[in-house]
């Protein structure tokens, strides 16, 4: 692949960024041309570095995955693997509520972010996540990767279509812990 020019990695970096903004807000419904007007560069350049508005989405979305990914694995040797595990569960689904683009790819089963490289790093570094609070006796043992998307999924649904309901996250927390932590780790959940 061939090397970018300082002024063309800017100029991507800002169309990312801009597109970041606006998806958040607008889903796929947003004009490229508003992502280029936010990013202060003509359409051309948006074109250049992203030949269609569902492959800047899902650039800007396997970027948000990959930071997902990033945290996961930093945490995978912390300390208090069970706190760690809800702590981080709860980050994701605050952050990706914010974002309606990550809450449409997350949900979307068969979607790019989790059949592109992304996807996988996320699930393989919340699956180690999972597995030590699994080990520590934390959460129960009974959920596995999969379930714990779906769960993700649930909870994006909760946040975005009942806003301000951060006691419904409290129940699936409480139903992932395991039987002994549930009610000496009520207190301390968000």
């Amino acid at each position: 692949m061939e090397k970018m020019r300082a002024d063309a990695r800017r100029n991507r970096a800002k169309v990312l960024a801009a597109a970041e903004e606006a998806f958040a807000l607008d889903g796929l419904a947003v004009p490229l041309d508003d992502i280029a007007r936010l990013a202060g560069v003509g359409a051309g350049t948006v074109y250049r570095h992203f030949p269609s508005k569902e492959a800047l989405f899902q650039a800007v979305v396997l970027e948000r995955i990959q930071q997902f990914a990033e945290e996961a694995r930093a945490l995978a040797t912390a300390e208090n693997p069970g706190e760690v595990f809800v702590d981080y569960f709860v980050r994701v689904i605050k952050q990706a509520s914010l974002n309606r683009a990550i809450c449409d790819a997350l949900a979307e089963s068969s979607g790019h972010a989790f059949k592109a490289g992304a996807g996988e790093e996320f699930r393989a570094a919340l699956g180690e996540l999972l597995a030590r609070a699994q080990a520590a006796g934390a959460v129960r043992a009974d959920i596995d990767g999969d379930d714990l998307r779906a769960l993700i999924v649930g909870c994006l649904a909760v946040e975005r279509y009942a806003p301000g309901s951060a006691h419904l996250v409290r129940v699936v927390i409480d139903g992932l812990r395991a039987s002994g932590h549930a009610a000496s780790a009520a207190a301390t959940t968000p």
